[in-house]
């Protein structure tokens, strides 16, 4: 008995332990064999199924695979294939259906993979209806509203993202698209030339390339001259040195190809082979930039000091005399003291009152210019003997004026020459600008004020430091009447013009009750009365319209009688006495004259008066060659070795260079 108790419960126990290994065993093979299976059902296999192209997709799964389908579908019910496949749907990125659900970008393209994007769109429908089928079979744990809601945030998560990315780069192309377009129009494309220092074009069209090349050669090697000394390189910076100063005196002042030396060639050859050899070894991006920058913003300023110095030294050229016509002064001065007085005066003194002739002012300290005024005037006229020319000048000038005309008289006018100084009448408490020209703070203003050491430092002011403002003869057209007490009309001309045709045409033009006839300067926006006045100011803004068109002193017909009626030299006075600070203009007569005949002034026809020939170097010939009288107002005076040389012919052909004092002094063309 108790060894069949004992095999009895040797046997129980057998059968316990064989009951238990067989299930350890089923769970070993469902995880090995079967968990394979699991991911190829979630994949959608086992959902087409019953699909017509079933048996087409099978032939595309490898035997494994074939195998493992065959004992899956013994072990599974559809039901828990359903919720393996409904819960791999959700596995996140490595599942296929996340990157089937609006996840593709227009960027994205599998290579090679045409036929399966194409086919997974084909599939795409039929799985929708069935995955919509299969919910509705689903368990609260399965797919839960909260598990609905999550996968439709995250969806439209993704299609935001998505859409701010494109934005992004949209907005991204459109600030380069537009950053180039305005690189494209800084750049000025007819300076750049089609040559480079490293190498030799065959195209280009400019004639002077060889030079241009040279001077880029020499920058390029002050350039690494300065980066081989920053490297310790000394022999690559004395051998860089040496081809400069070589290119240098192979260069010269020569501005066109055609001047240059035979050896420039050599030179540019050398210099060449040498910037390649510096290049390998010294050439730095950052570097480079950096001294380039510099190197141009040294010349910048070089640039700008050199303008400021060429604008002081034109204006002291345009307000000296020359060495000539100074000493045609002299010489014609110390003649005319040498003279005994009764030779000393002109003929015809009884036609200077005579209103029924025809008057002229002219102001002038300039004999030569003088003369030049005075002969054209004659020379064009229809009837010289009814013209009657007043001068004034200095005491300085006044006997070479004189002694000039005694020699040379105008052919039957009648001429007559004044010194400015003995007019008792012109002093300081009659004249507010001979008192202001006497004060201290003019003379401050003239001779101390910022006491430049530079020829750049004084340029900005020089301007408005004119020698002729502190002269009465540039102020004294605003006291004709009182100058001329029997005279109706005048005409007034300045001492750099030249009268082309007769003039007395001037004196039967209507002014209509005007003042002052008068050329205007206003074209389009030009030399309006806000270029000349002070409009910050409240009695400027009060009176005047900035846009009222100027009008051009040195060639006026005045009306003499109107004149007196309407006290215009009161109106000057007026002006001038609130003008004493500089407040409502800078020095000059043309602002006062604006102001005082404002209102007043008849415009004239444009082709009785042309101007800009001291500065304008674009004025038409045919609008020259037509005026009656042109004006050479500006620097660029004709007697002055600065004029334009286009513009000089009109004025030289009126000066008598055979004459003894006019050779004697050297004055010539």
């Amino acid at each position: 008995m108790g060894i069949k108790r004992g095999g009895s419960s040797l046997g129980v126990h057998r059968n316990r332990g064989g009951g238990g290994s067989r299930f350890p065993v089923l769970a070993v093979v469902l995880v090995v064999v079967l968990a394979p299976m699991v991911f190829f059902i979630g994949r959608g296999i086992y959902s087409n199924q019953n699909d017509s192209s079933k048996h087409q997709e099978l032939q595309d799964v490898d035997w494994r695979t074939k195998l493992a389908l065959q004992h899956v579908k013994s072990l599974f019910s559809k039901e828990v294939i359903d919720v393996i496949k409904a819960n791999t749907d959700d596995m996140g990125p490595l599942s296929l259906d996340s990157f089937r659900k609006n996840n593709f970008s227009a960027s994205w393209k599998l290579d090679g993979q045409d036929n399966i994007v194409d086919s997974v769109n084909i599939q795409e429908t039929p799985k929708v209806k069935q995955d919509t089928s299969l919910d509705a079979g689903h368990t609260q744990h399965d797919d839960s509203p909260a598990s609905l809601a999550r996968r439709t945030l995250r969806e439209k998560r993704r299609e935001k993202r998505a859409a701010d990315l494109l934005k992004q780069d949209d907005d991204a192309t459109i600030k380069l698209e537009n950053a180039a377009i305005e690189r494209s129009k800084s750049v000025d494309s007819a300076v750049l030339g089609k040559y480079s220092i490293w190498r030799k074009e065959t195209d280009n069209e400019n004639i002077d390339t060889t030079v241009r090349l040279m001077r880029d050669q020499m920058i390029m090697a002050r350039v690494y001259v300065s980066i081989a000394l920053l490297k310790n390189k000394t022999d690559m910076a004395h051998e860089l040195q040496t081809r400069i100063k070589e290119s240098q005196r192979a260069l010269g002042d020569t501005t066109t190809d055609n001047d240059l030396n035979p050896s420039a060639p050599e030179k540019i050859k050398a210099m060449g082979q040498l910037l390649s050899k510096a290049r390998d070894q010294l050439y730095d991006c950052k570097l480079v930039t950096g001294k380039l920058r510099a190197m141009l913003q040294s010349a910048d300023e070089q640039v700008r000091s050199l303008k400021k110095q060429s604008t002081f030294l034109s204006q002291l050229a345009a307000k000296t005399i020359p060495n000539g016509i100074h000493c045609l002064s002299m010489r014609l001065t110390i003649e005319y003291y040498l003279l005994p007085p009764e030779k000393r005066k002109f003929p015809k003194r009884e036609n200077l009152e005579n209103p029924s002739l025809y008057h002229y002012a002219l102001f002038s300290d300039n004999v030569l210019a003088a003369s030049v005024v005075v002969n054209s005037t004659i020379m064009n006229a229809k009837e010289p003997e009814k013209h009657v020319f007043h001068l004034v000048s200095d005491k300085l000038n006044f006997g070479a004026m004189n002694m000039w005309f005694l020699l040379n008289p105008p052919g039957n006018a009648t001429i007559h020459v004044e010194n400015v100084d003995e007019f008792k009448w012109l002093n300081s408490s009659y004249c507010p600008v001979l008192r202001q020209l006497e004060s201290a703070a003019m003379k401050e203003f003239y001779f101390k004020a910022d006491h430049h050491t530079t020829l750049s430092a004084g340029s900005s002011n020089l301007k408005y430091r004119n020698p002729k403002y502190l002269s009465m003869l540039n102020h004294l057209r605003f006291y004709l009447p009182q100058v001329y007490p029997k005279l109706n009309k005048i005409l007034f001309l300045d001492d750099d013009i030249v009268v082309q045709k007769d003039l007395t045409g001037l004196w039967k033009v209507d002014l209509h009750g005007k003042v002052n006839g008068a050329v205007e300067t206003c074209g389009e926006s030009f030399h309006r009365f806000d270029k000349y006045l002070n409009f910050s100011n409240p009695h400027i803004a009060r009176n005047f319209d900035p846009n009222a068109c100027g009008w051009a002193y040195g060639m006026n017909v005045f009306d003499l009688k109107q004149w007196k009626k309407r006290d215009i030299t009161g109106i000057y006075h007026r002006w001038q006495n609130m003008n004493e600070d500089r407040v409502l203009w800078k020095l000059g007569t043309l602002p006062p004259g604006l102001m005082t005949f404002y209102g007043l002034t008849h415009p004239l026809d444009k082709s009785w008066h042309v101007l800009g020939l001291g500065y304008n170097p674009s004025i038409d010939k045919s609008d020259i060659e037509n005026a009656a009288v042109i004006h050479y107002n500006g620097n660029m005076k004709p007697w002055l070795e600065l004029a334009m040389t286009r513009y000089r012919s009109y004025w030289v052909k009126y000066i008598k260079f055979d004459h003894p004092y006019i050779r004697g002094c050297k004055i010539n063309e």
